[in-house]
């Protein structure tokens, strides 16, 4: 049982992150350990809260354990694993660190034979995935599945743990309270509900994710040298044949960070493609940042479909570039190119995820109703979600090219956008289009007394002469179409042609050449025993270093 869960002291928390966040060195024990505690922590409150749930201790400890192994299933570099190298190595596999969780508990208890029954197995693989449906449990207490990963809402401890977590590690200090929303937890029409007067934490706690994976999980310098893993994984592959160990227990329990060290130990030629990929990461001659933009999460897949290295390299090669060296263009290899398209949202894609959030009052504790916006803020983003693309080099040689024909690319794309946009219908007056993932409602729908000559324009509407008694505003209204009280539309012409706009602060020339590290090796044991200056980029030494300030002084 030590061996499964110890390994995961070998798997960082933010996988790849500790490359530029020096202080995130937690790993996936201490995240596991903080879950089961929480998981614990909750579902007793949970108990104390209302004795005739009919929580029981049984109950509580499936829950803790349910906590504790979640993460079993997690690869080398967490989700760098099952997300991008799995994918790439394995095309057409659907598997995620899940399934490897419950395999690895099976295994566990099959091979410790551990005193927990059938029934209790099968109900702490349902607690770790959250589905209801694989017992009858589900039916009687479907609030237990909303402890450790809650499909409905995300709002579970696994998040708690993790984001409070992570924050500490890089340096930044949140204000959420974790044990605030657990103590004010309790659970009403079989599920789990917060005070009213926390919508504000929770709200905090889901943008605080959105912010981890924007400033951290998503950093350029991140995403780099997780191509670069990539890279040598898929290098290494044929060789190693590590990808298919995902089915076998036995070997995936020894399948940690260390997997690359173990490649850069070994003195097959097998691997000497990989390793060198390994020496570029070690010697900081990371894959450079060609180009980056923002762009509305409903264009994700016009993006993945158009933005490849293919299309990159065929754009180059195509003739309509102007400026450009044709030598260049010759060599220009979509290994030359690495793309990163990122999905980033508050947690339910583009939906609000405080919509699925019910609260109860102190007034009424033991009812639960869902919040319009007017309960706790009206300073929401008209948007939750968004996709951030970067194009990466992993040759400096190529930078201004790749650039250029990534821009021709948008340029096309762009024209295309403006001309759907002519076509599209005119809407009728009196509409008020769809924002914030709800249906669309005519502004009449919504019972507001505007003066007839704004509705329907943009912006926010003068309100007429209120009625004496205040009316009732549907939540259809409040949390799906907040249009028509001044609330951009994301889906807007306006929004969508600017995010196919250049970007003005990564503009280099088509014939861009950044000096290409990646022929010339920093370190010693790439070079040989060169000295550096023939071959190689010349070595800095404090000598030369103070020879420059001599001179510049």
């Amino acid at each position: 049982m030590l061996l499964y869960r110890h390994r995961l002291r070998c798997i960082k928390q933010l996988g790849l992150s500790y490359f530029v966040f020096p202080g995130a060195s937690h790993n996936r024990f201490e995240h596991c350990l903080g879950v089961g505690y929480l998981a614990r922590l909750m579902a007793t409150r949970l108990r104390d809260m209302d004795h005739a749930l009919g929580i029981t201790d049984q109950h509580i400890e499936c829950v803790e354990l349910a906590g504790l192994c979640h993460d079993l299933g997690h690869g080398p570099w967490s989700h760098v694993w099952d997300n991008i190298f799995i994918p790439a190595a394995l095309p057409g596999k659907k598997w995620k660190h899940e399934q490897a969780s419950e395999m690895m508990f099976d295994d566990m208890v099959e091979t410790y034979q551990l005193d927990i029954t059938p029934e209790e197995a099968n109900l702490v693989k349902a607690l770790i995935v959250g589905d209801k449906k694989r017992c009858t449990l589900g039916e009687t207490m479907p609030f237990l599945f909303e402890i450790v990963a809650n499909e409905r809402n995300g709002l579970d401890v696994d998040k708690f743990d993790y984001i409070l977590r992570d924050c500490h590690a890089v340096g930044d200090k949140g204000n959420i309270s974790i044990s605030r929303l657990i103590h004010s937890a309790r659970v009403i029409d079989g599920m789990i509900c917060y005070d009213i007067k926390d919508a504000n934490q929770i709200y905090e706690l889901f943008y605080t994710r959105f912010s981890l994976h924007k400033r951290i999980y998503n950093h350029k310098t991140t995403k780099s040298i997780e191509h670069m893993v990539i890279d040598a994984l898929l290098e290494a592959e044929p060789h190693l044949k590590i990808a298919n160990l995902v089915e076998n227990p036995k070997r995936y329990v020894y399948l940690t960070d260390n997997l690359l060290n173990t490649i850069e130990a070994s003195t097959d030629k097998e691997l000497e493609s990989a390793r060198a990929i390994i020496e570029r990461i070690r010697t900081r001659d990371v894959y450079k940042v060609v180009d980056y933009k923002v762009f509305p999460h409903h264009a994700k897949t016009m993006i993945e479909t158009h933005v490849t290295r293919e299309a990159i390299v065929a754009m180059a090669k195509s003739g309509v570039l102007t400026g450009v060296d044709e030598e260049l263009v010759a060599q220009l290899k979509p290994s030359h190119i690495a793309v990163t398209c990122s999905p980033l949202h508050y947690g339910k894609g583009e939906r609000n995820p405080l919509d699925e959030v019910t609260f109860y009052s102190k007034k009424n504790p033991n009812k639960c109703r869902k919040a319009d916006y007017s309960d706790f803020s009206l300073s929401m983003p008209c948007s939750f979600a968004e996709v951030w693309l970067r194009i990466y080099t992993k040759d400096e040689t190529f930078h201004g090219l790749i650039q250029a024909a990534y821009r021709q690319i948008m340029k096309e794309l762009a024209s295309v956008e403006d001309q759907s946009t002519e076509e599209a219908p005119v809407q009728e007056e009196g509409f008020a289009p769809e924002v914030l993932g709800g249906p669309a409602v005519s502004v009449e729908d919504l019972d507001l007394d505007l003066e007839p000559a704004k509705v329907g324009r943009p912006g926010t509407p003068t309100l007429g002469n209120r009625p004496s008694t205040p009316r009732q505003i549907s939540r259809s209204f409040s949390t799906a179409s907040a249009s028509g009280l001044g609330v951009a539309n994301r889906h807007s012409p306006r929004t969508v042609g600017r995010s196919f706009s250049e970007n003005q602060f990564t503009a280099v020339p088509p014939n861009f050449r950044g000096e290409s590290p990646s022929r010339k090796p920093r370190s010693k044991r790439a070079r040989d025993g060169n000295d550096g200056s023939e071959s190689g980029r010349p070595r800095k030494s404090l000598r030369t270093l103070s020879e420059r300030g001599a001179d510049a002084s």
